[in-house]
């Protein structure tokens, strides 16, 4: 049997590879209390191997760190742990098992599931569906809507003796140039 590094990924008999918790603490930027107290709490539990008993390590799995540093990142972003806790929680009751596979998005408050560019999941909310507007898109729809429809100079005409014809379908228009005719 070969001896395993202090640091760096462990690699078992199947070839998986793990990382002890300093290697983690270093990788996410976190205390080595705050990862036993995310463990022991069961926010992010090791995937590889949790500690089972004194002298045992826990091994955290890639995936795993990339799960820390996004706790890691809401905490810095403001959110408080225990909406961060709520959140997660919500995914898991959902049956989201890989949290590294999605997208969370934050206003410092509240934490969100991001589904698709249309589809936004307030986790702290009971998963209730928000919306977004993409701006481009109401751009580019804005655009569409306007280039078959009428519009009128930002410089206001000078008014004369002959009065515009309205455009076609403008009834309004056709009522105050009869109005103004006499």
């Amino acid at each position: 049997m070969h001896e395993q590094p202090l640091e760096g990924p462990l690699v078992g008999e199947d070839g998986s590879v793990g990382y002890r918790g300093v290697t983690a603490c270093q990788a996410v930027g976190i205390s080595y209390r705050q990862l036993d107290y995310w463990a022991r709490t069961t926010l992010v539990v090791p995937s590889v191997r949790d500690a089972s008993g004194s002298g045992t390590s826990r091994l955290y799995s890639f995936r795993d760190l990339v799960v820390l540093k996004v706790v890691k990142r809401l905490l810095d972003a403001g959110v408080s742990l225990q909406n961060i806790r709520r959140a997660i929680d919500t995914l898991r009751v959902r049956g989201v098992d890989d949290l590294a596979e999605i997208t969370l998005i934050s206003d410092g408050t509240t934490v969100y599931e991001c589904r698709s560019p249309e589809e936004v999941v307030d986790l702290l909310q009971g998963g209730q569906g928000v919306f977004g507007i993409a701006i481009g898109g109401a751009f580019k729809e804005i655009q569409g809507s306007l280039s078959h429809l009428p519009a009128e100079p930002a410089v206001p005409q000078p008014v004369g003796d002959i009065t515009p014809e309205p455009s076609e379908g403008d009834e309004l228009a056709a009522r105050r140039a009869r109005r103004r005719a006499g």
